[in-house]
């Protein structure tokens, strides 16, 4: 393995995450991870290109993203369009072919981190019409009959909120992992990256107040990562005293976004 990720100073990464990453990077597979939103799925690819000082290629998945999206599109319209109006050139489709972001990570001189983001929201065929893709690293375009193959091998990083089940073909392409969501020590830590100065009672007491928000019954959508870093902000901002987080929870809205679990927590306080 000639370089590994250990970390970079913006993302804290568990000895687990650390490894998966330099596994997948080793074996040259894709690296599948799951975890609840909020657990940094997201962030660990701009991680991993920082780290290793790579550029970033991000598609960013929809329920109406197909695979073909991702290699290339011919533009048959402009084309049209063109040989209507007489312009030149039109008997070059290559002009009307543009590469996708996992064509545009092939065509990369230097290898780059490709992540493919939030691949469950498409449908269950999108990553199986990937899987020759992703093993070959090439792809075949008839209209110009040309075979894009990749310069450089990327670095795959593939993240699922598990919306479905992924198809066990694609899964066997993959080094898997699951991030956990953070623990208190853990999410300490993520805090001090976000902030350059946090009190003391201050952090310790919106922790205790997030984890305790987090597993109280009947909270439908848990506060993530993120909520708790604009909640700490909302809080700094107003001058919240870390002693009222005692007693109530300022704010709450920032950390809640349902009516329902505003109202459970409303129960709870009293």
């Amino acid at each position: 393995m000639d370089v590994k990720f250990t970390g970079s100073g913006n993302y804290v990464a568990s000895d687990d995450l650390m490894n998966a990453v330099n596994i997948a990077m080793t074996l040259q597979k894709p690296l599948l991870i799951k975890g609840e939103p909020g657990t940094g799925k997201t962030m660990l690819a701009q991680a991993v290109a920082d780290a290793l000082n790579k550029k970033i290629i991000i598609w960013n998945v929809k329920s109406t993203t197909k695979a073909q999206d991702g290699l290339y599109v011919y533009d048959v319209v402009q084309r049209l369009y063109d040989s209507q109006f007489g312009n030149e050139g039109v008997d070059n489709i290559a002009k009307y072919i543009k590469l996708g972001k996992l064509g545009e990570a092939f065509q990369a001189d230097e290898q780059v981190v490709l992540l493919i983001d939030e691949i469950d929201k498409a449908d269950l065929e999108f990553p199986n019409d990937l899987l020759w893709e992703l093993d070959q690293m090439e792809f075949y375009i008839p209209e110009t009959k040309e075979t894009v193959k990749a310069r450089q091998r990327p670095i795959v990083i593939i993240t699922s909120n598990a919306e479905k089940e992924l198809p066990d073909a694609f899964l066997r392409r993959c080094v898997f992992h699951y991030i956990d969501f953070p623990g208190q020590e853990q999410m300490e830590a993520i805090l001090r990256v976000h902030f350059d100065h946090l009190e003391d009672d201050l952090v310790k007491r919106a922790l205790a107040a997030f984890y305790w928000v987090r597993e109280l019954r009947g909270i439908e959508k848990k506060p993530s990562t993120s909520e708790l870093v604009d909640w700490l902000r909302a809080m700094v901002a107003g001058g919240v005293e870390p002693e009222r987080i005692r007693t109530e929870i300022p704010f709450a809205g920032v950390l809640l976004k349902k009516d329902k679990d505003l109202q459970t927590l409303r129960q709870n306080l009293r």
